[in-house]
C-alpha cells in the first residue's frame, strides 16, 4: 500500500475509533437508593459518594490551613494597583469612569495565613462571639476571601450578601440572621449608613478599605456602631492573639442569601461538609488542576459557584488573581483605552464564568470579525467551519496539524482576549447555549465544564467531563451527588418515557444543605430525608437522562403557564431558544392564562441593531428612538421567529407581539440577579403597562 494512502487512512481511523469510544463511554450509571421511587444515576467513577478529596480534612478551615502550610512561599492572592482614575463624557452627556490599572501585587500563602489568623484574633478582641453571625457585603476581592477564612477560624457562620442587593432585601437578610458584625467595602458602607435606622442588631462594621466614608461618623458618634478598618482589626489581632476555635464538618459555614429571582431572598444554610464535598468533587473533574494554575476571580463571592471555586484553587496551591466584570478584558467598559484588562495582565489558566459573560465574548469576537470583513472574515469562517466539522465527528474536519495551523493563524488573537493561556473553563448559574459552547471551545481551544446545581445543593449536581464535547447537556452526576428523576404526571414527564427517562430532578448526597434559615415550612416542601438517612432536594427542574448517564435540562415546573385554549408554555425553555437571536441581549416571555398567545419584552442588542439600521439607511437620533421604529420591531420579530423555527417551537410558543427595550437589565436595576438571571416578578411589575398594552389590541 502506498505510504501516502497510509498517511491519510491512519489518522482517519484513529479519529473514528476515538469518536466511537467517546460515544460509548458510560459517564453515569444506575444506582439503588431509598426515598421516593424514581430513576437514579451516580458517577461511573465513584461507587461511593465522595465527601472529601483530602485525607484527614473535613472542613474548609482545615483545608485552608493545610494548603497554607504546604505552599507557604507560593503566591495565593493577587490584586491590581490603581494607577489613575478618569471620567469621560460621551456625546449624549453621560459620564463614564475609566481606570488605568497596574500589574498584580501578590500575597503568598504564608502571608495570607498570617493575616487571616490576625483578623480572626482581632474579631474576637472586638467582642464578636463565635455564636454570633458575621455578614460579608462587598464585591469580590482578596479581603472578602480573607474575611471568610478568618471567620471560619473562630467557627463563625458567615452570611453572604450580594453587593448589588436592594435596600429591602439587604435589611431583611441582616435582620433575619441577627448579624452583629458587617464586613464591607467603602461603597457598601455608604449603603449601610443609608439604611442604618432599619438595622436591628448590627453593632460593628469592619471596612475593607482604610478610607472610611465620613457619613459613617454619625453612627459612631451616636454610639450605635463601632466602625473600624480591616487593617486595624488585623493589627489588633496581631497584638492580642486569641487561639482558634475550629469548626466541625456539621457546623454551619455559610448562610447564603439567594439573589432572589422571586420575592425576598431565602437564606440557605450550608455546612462545612456540604461545601467541602463539592470542592472535592470538582477537584476530581478538572484535568490536572495543580499548584501551577492561575485562576481569575471576578464572579460574586456571594454566589456558591465562586466560593467553591476559590476554596478549590486555594486548596490545591494555585494562585487567585482578582478582577471584575467591568475590567475583565482590554475593551471592558471601565478599562481606559490602550491599557490592560484583568485577563491580559493576569494570563489565567482556569476561569469560571456564567453564560451571559461567555455570550458577550462570543458576540464581541463575532462583531469584530464581521466589521473587518474581506479575507479576515472568510478565513475565520472557513477555519471555524473546519473545526466544527471535526468536533461533530466528520472524518474530514480539521484535526492534528491543520488544527494547530488554524489555532496559530486565526484563533490565537481570540485567545489573547482572556490572556492566551486558558486551558479549562467552568460554566454554571444558567444554561449555556450550544452555539456559545461550540464557539468558546473552538476559539479558546479549551474545554468547558458545564455544571448544573443550585444554592441548595452547594452547586453540587452534575458536571460535564473535559472530554465530553456534546452540547445542550449538563454532564453526569458529580462524585458527591446522586441524581434522581421522579414522575411528574401533570406535566407529562415520566421515568418510563421512551427513548429517555424524564421527570423532576431530585438531588441527593453530602452536598445537599441543611435547609432555609428560619423557614421550616419552605424547607419541608423541598428537602426530604429518606429511610436510609440520605438528604434529597427537590429542584423543580425537569430533566432527561441520555444513554451515557448525562443529564439534559428540558423544562421547569414553575415556569409553565397554561394558555386560554389549554396549551402549556414553558417560559424558560422558549427564552433559551429565542435568546440566540443576534438582536436580543436579554428577554422575558410572558404568557397570560386568559389569552391564547404569548408576548415578550426584548432588551435590544445595541451594536447589532445599530449596524442593521446603518446598512438599511435608517436614521435615528437615539437608540431608544430606533427601538420604537416599526421596521426595527419587525426585523427583531422575524429574527425571533427564525430562532423559534430552528428550535422547533410550536406556534403558540412564539411571542405574537414584542416590546423592544433600549436600556439593559443589570443587577443595579433590580431586574436581574447578580448571576444575571431574570427576576420575573420585578420585570412584570416594572413593565406592567407595556405588557397590558400588548394584550389590548
Amino acid at each position: 500500500m502506498s505510504p501516502y494512502i497510509v498517511g491519510v487512512l491512519v489518522p482517519l481511523l484513529v479519529a473514528l475509533l476515538y469518536q466511537n469510544s467517546k460515544n460509548t463511554k458510560k459517564r453515569g450509571v444506575p444506582v439503588d437508593v431509598g426515598g421516593e421511587p424514581g430513576y437514579t444515576i451516580r458517577s461511573s467513577r465513584f461507587p461511593i459518594l465522595l465527601e472529601t478529596a483530602w485525607e484527614g480534612v473535613s472542613t474548609l478551615a482545615q483545608l485552608f490551613e493545610l494548603a497554607c502550610k504546604e505552599h507557604a512561599d507560593k503566591y495565593l492572592l493577587g490584586t491590581r494597583t490603581l494607577i489613575s482614575k478618569d471620567t469621560q463624557v460621551s456625546a449624549d452627556g453621560r459620564s463614564f469612569e475609566k481606570l488605568h490599572l497596574g500589574e498584580y501585587e501578590w500575597l503568598t500563602y504564608g502571608e495570607v495565613f498570617e493575616k487571616v489568623c490576625n483578623f480572626a484574633s482581632g474579631l474576637a478582641h472586638l467582642g464578636h462571639r463565635s455564636e454570633e453571625r458575621v455578614a460579608i457585603f462587598a464585591d469580590t476581592r482578596a479581603e472578602w476571601f480573607m474575611a471568610l477564612q478568618g471567620s471560619f477560624r473562630r467557627n463563625i457562620s458567615v452570611v453572604t450578601i450580594y453587593a448589588s442587593l436592594g435596600e429591602e432585601a439587604l435589611c431583611y437578610s441582616l435582620n433575619e440572621t441577627e448579624v452583629t458584625t458587617v464586613i464591607c467595602g467603602n461603597k457598601e458602607l455608604k449603603k449601610l449608613v443609608e439604611v442604618s435606622g432599619q438595622l436591628d442588631t448590627v453593632k460593628r462594621v469592619i471596612c475593607m478599605d482604610d478610607e472610611i466614608p465620613s457619613s459613617a461618623s454619625l453612627e459612631v458618634q451616636s454610639g450605635r456602631w463601632r466602625v473600624v478598618s480591616m487593617t486595624d482589626v488585623e493589627k489588633l489581632g496581631r497584638e492580642n492573639h486569641v487561639d482558634a476555635v475550629l469548626p466541625l464538618a456539621a457546623d454551619i459555614a455559610v448562610i447564603m442569601y439567594t439573589s432572589g429571582s422571586t420575592g425576598l431572598p431565602k437564606g440557605v444554610m450550608m455546612t462545612h461538609g456540604n461545601v467541602l464535598a463539592v470542592v472535592s468533587s470538582v477537584r476530581t473533574i478538572v484535568p490536572g488542576l495543580e499548584s501551577n494554575d492561575v485562576y481569575l476571580a471576578y464572579l460574586p463571592l456571594a454566589h456558591i459557584l465562586e466560593i467553591a471555586a476559590e476554596n478549590l484553587v486555594a486548596g490545591v496551591g494555585s494562585a487567585i488573581g482578582y478582577g471584575s466584570p467591568l475590567t475583565l478584558t482590554d475593551t471592558s467598559n471601565k478599562i481606559k483605552r490602550g491599557t490592560k484588562g484583568d485577563a491580559t495582565a493576569l494570563r489565567p489558566t482556569v476561569m469560571a464564568a456564567v453564560p451571559a459573560i461567555l455570550d458577550r465574548v462570543r458576540e464581541g469576537v463575532r462583531k469584530k470579525v464581521d466589521d473587518k470583513g474581506g479575507i479576515t472574515k472568510k478565513l475565520f469562517d472557513f477555519a471555524y467551519a473546519r473545526r466544527i466539522s471535526a468536533i461533530n465527528g466528520s472524518w474530514f474536519g480539521a484535526r492534528g496539524l491543520e488544527m494547530l495551523l488554524w489555532n496559530f493563524l486565526v484563533f490565537r488573537k481570540v485567545r489573547a482576549i482572556l490572556g492566551g493561556r486558558i486551558r479549562f473553563l467552568l460554566s454554571g448559574g444558567a444554561p449555556l447555549s450550544g452555539d456559545t459552547q461550540r464557539f468558546i471551545n473552538i476559539c479558546l481551544g479549551a474545554p468547558i465544564g458545564q455544571g448544573y446545581g443550585l444554592t441548595e445543593t452547594c452547586a453540587g449536581g452534575t458536571f460535564s467531563e473535559f472530554d465530553d464535547t456534546s452540547v445542550g447537556r449538563v454532564g453526569n452526576p458529580v462524585p458527591c451527588s446522586y441524581i434522581k428523576l421522579i414522575d411528574w404526571p401533570e406535566g407529562g414527564y415520566l421515568i418510563s418515557d421512551s427513548p429517555m427517562p424524564r421527570g423532576e430532578i431530585v438531588i441527593g448526597g453530602p452536598s445537599v444543605t441543611v435547609g432555609y434559615f428560619k423557614n421550616e415550612a419552605k424547607s419541608k416542601e423541598v428537602y426530604k430525608v429518606d429511610e436510609r438517612g440520605m438528604r434529597w432536594f427537590y429542584t423543580g427542574d425537569i430533566g432527561q437522562f441520555h444513554a451515557d448517564g448525562c443529564l439534559e435540562i428540558i423544562d421547569r415546573k414553575k415556569d409553565i403557564v397554561k394558555l386560554q385554549h389549554g396549551e402549556y408554555v414553558s417560559l424558560g425553555k422558549v427564552e433559551a431558544a429565542l435568546i440566540v437571536s443576534p438582536y436580543a441581549d436579554n428577554m422575558m416571555l410572558h404568557a397570560d392564562p386568559f389569552h391564547s398567545y404569548c408576548v415578550a419584552l426584548v432588551v435590544a442588542a445595541q451594536p447589532a441593531l445599530e449596524e442593521w439600521a446603518s446598512k438599511r439607511g435608517i436614521a435615528f437620533a437615539s437608540f431608544a428612538e430606533l427601538c420604537e421604529k416599526e421596521e426595527t420591531i419587525k426585523e427583531v420579530q422575524a429574527s425571533l421567529v427564525k430562532a423559534a423555527k430552528a428550535a422547533r417551537l410550536e406556534r403558540f410558543e412564539i411571542p405574537a407581539k414584542i416590546k423592544l427595550l433600549s436600556d439593559p437589565w443589570t443587577p443595579e436595576t433590580g431586574l436581574v440577579t447578580a448571576a444575571l438571571k431574570i427576576k420575573r416578578e420585578a420585570i412584570r411589575k416594572a413593565f406592567s403597562e407595556e405588557l397590558s398594552k400588548m394584550y389590548e389590541s
